[in-house]
Order: C-alpha cells, then structure tokens, then sequence
C-alpha cells in the first residue's frame, strides 16, 4: 500500500515525536507500504521555518530531500493537474498546503496520515 505524509506527521516521525500515533507510525514502518512525502511537505516546512513558526525544522528542511532518501521515503512531485484538483475542491477550506495534499492523496488514491480533523471536509481518506 502507498502511504502520503502530512507535514506535522513527516515531521514527527523525522524527529521522533511521541504525538505521532501508533497507527501512523505502524504504516510509517510497515515494510510493505511505500511513504510518499509530497513536495508540498517541503513547501509549508520551509514556509513555516522562514515564518519563525517552526524553527525546530531549520535542519530538516535545510536537508529535505536528504532527509525524506535516508527515511526511505519517496518524493511525489505536485503535478498540474493535483494543482487544478485542488483548486477545484468543493469545499470553503483555505489553507493551499492542505488542499493540495487533499488533492494529491484523492487523486493517487492512498490514505494521508494526519492527526488534522480539516482532512474529513476535504474527503479524503486519513490514517491516524
């Protein structure tokens, strides 16, 4: 099974972090499942750290793509039409991080592992 990461669950599993469920971490580490971690991931962690809302990810996202290799994970890239999807959503949510990441699992049908409850209005199929 393919797995997406959101950002909070990326960075938790990057650092250890206790809030990471044990459901997502037993898909994080099921060796059967592939863990995407979509370009958007290193967009809103960049955008956060540049913000000063997220200083403790300054080396995680200094090294991302190092990062995402060394966890075996693998990059998805945001397509135009994942874009157009996401721009198209039926839905008043705003935040582009997550509509994008809404969009992509949607349309590459995987589950997103998330803790954030936004994802039920944005249809998408959450592991937590």
């Amino acid at each position: 099974m393919k797995i997406l990461l959101d950002s909070h669950a990326f960075f938790w599993w990057t650092v250890d972090h206790p809030n990471l469920s044990r459901a997502a971490r037993g898909a994080i580490e099921d060796p059967d499942n592939e863990v995407l971690v979509s370009a958007v991931v290193a967009w809103e962690m960049a955008t956060k750290v540049r913000l000063g809302r997220r200083n403790d990810a300054r080396s995680i996202v200094a090294s991302f793509e190092e990062v995402v290799t060394r966890n075996g994970f693998l990059p998805l890239s945001t397509s135009v039409r994942h874009a157009r999807t996401a721009g198209l959503l039926a839905c008043s949510h705003a935040d582009p991080f997550e509509r994008i990441l809404a969009a992509q699992a949607n349309l590459e049908e995987v589950p997103l592992v998330t803790a954030d409850s936004a994802f039920k209005v944005l249809k998408t199929q959450v592991i937590w």
